[in-house]
């Protein structure tokens, strides 16, 4: 067993202690997805960092799944099941305020939800984000024909801005499961994923 495989099935055991495999999400559980998640990073050959990161990208909830299995105060719990770089990424995802940072990304400037702050991550973060993201939507768009179908062209449209952030693997899922760019849908809409 490989030290990374290690870490996942570590990381497995403790999303099952937190109850993620009790949790409805379109696809079968939370768990499910969560895996999902991780498995496409794989296949995109994502560091190990940022797949154990989707693995565990809703642990504190996200501003569009809310449904948190850790607060914010034992961060620490999970950088001890996952590491530091990759709880890092976890935080970005959690704490993302989409209706601010999404029109912006492109401009590196993010919201933290938590905090109300507002700056500019890290180049590093900010492909991790825009990977994990499409990981994240594509895998629900795959999963969920009536959520790709609502979804998909909004999606497609975000991740063509966000384009030089994303692994080639990566864009090449976005166009095959999203299919090609359209006009963003009005902002007002507000999704409920992951």
């Amino acid at each position: 067993m490989t030290t990374h495989s290690a870490a996942a099935d570590r990381t497995v055991a403790f999303l099952c202690r937190l109850g993620a495999d009790g949790i409805a999400h379109p696809g079968g559980t939370l768990l499910a997805h969560l895996q999902r998640v991780r498995a496409r990073l794989a296949t995109w050959r994502a560091r190990p960092a940022l797949q154990l990161a989707g693995l565990c990208h809703a642990v504190y909830g996200t501003d569009g799944f809310p449904a948190a299995l850790l607060t914010l105060d034992r961060r620490t719990d999970l950088a001890a099941v996952i590491g530091t770089e990759a709880e890092a990424i976890v935080y970005l995802y959690a704490s993302c305020d989409r209706a601010v940072t999404y029109p912006a990304f492109s401009d590196a400037v993010f919201r933290d939800r938590f905090t109300d702050r507002t700056y500019r991550p890290s180049e590093r973060l900010r492909h991790d984000f825009a990977e994990l993201s499409a990981a994240n939507e594509i895998d629900l768009a795959h999963t969920d024909p009536a959520f790709r179908e609502k979804w998909g062209p909004e999606l497609m449209t975000l991740f063509a801005r966000l384009r030089n952030l994303l692994s080639d693997a990566a864009w090449l899922d976005c166009r095959t499961v999203l299919g090609t760019p359209s006009q963003p849908a009005p902002r007002e809409r507000t999704r409920r994923t992951c």
